[in-house]
């Protein structure tokens, strides 16, 4: 793979906030699952958890929990990353695990927005999913076909890269 080709695959990652009615089939569900799974992990530990969320009452109750959620509602899915506290770690490899979910939906023509969940917000996403105070939240990924349409892009900025040293 060139350079462009691999910076291209990774651009095509861009935020969706409208999504088409048409569901996600549960081949291209469990591939996602597969890419966010492939994540690096501290000490192997894989502390991550996902639930897979279709049912329209749920997402709805899952949209509400903060201001920036509110598509979770409309989205033909939602995917809650949750990671096992008891690993030092958990938050790294979920936030891994959630890139590399990102990044295989934009491939295959889904798009999504990730949406961070505080620990206040995360007590309100564990009541409603029924997990338990040993898992954390780490976000809510409304997740269909784009019913908007962006186009990739970076954020690349020459300032914010040092080398050998920091320097500002």
């Amino acid at each position: 793979m060139e350079p462009k080709e691999a910076l291209d695959f990774i651009c095509k990652r861009r935020s969706v906030r409208r999504f088409q009615k048409e569901p996600v089939p549960d081949e291209i569900l469990e591939a996602l699952m597969k890419a966010a799974m492939a994540a690096p992990s501290g000490n192997n530990a894989q502390p991550w958890e996902f639930v897979i969320v279709r049912d329209p009452g749920i997402k709805e109750e899952l949209s509400r929990v903060h201001s920036w959620v509110y598509m979770a509602a409309e989205a033909p899915a939602a995917v809650v990353v949750l990671g096992n506290k008891s690993s030092e770690w958990w938050e790294d490899d979920c936030a891994a695990a959630t890139e590399n979910l990102l990044l295989a939906a934009a491939n295959l023509g889904l798009g999504t927005v990730w949406c961070g969940i505080k620990e206040d917000q995360a007590r309100a996403v564990r009541k409603i999913l029924g997990a338990s105070g040993s898992m954390g939240v780490l976000c809510i990924v409304p997740l269909g076909y784009p019913a908007e349409s962006t186009s990739p892009h970076t954020k690349y900025r020459k300032d914010k890269v040092h080398w050998d040293r920091y320097a500002k």
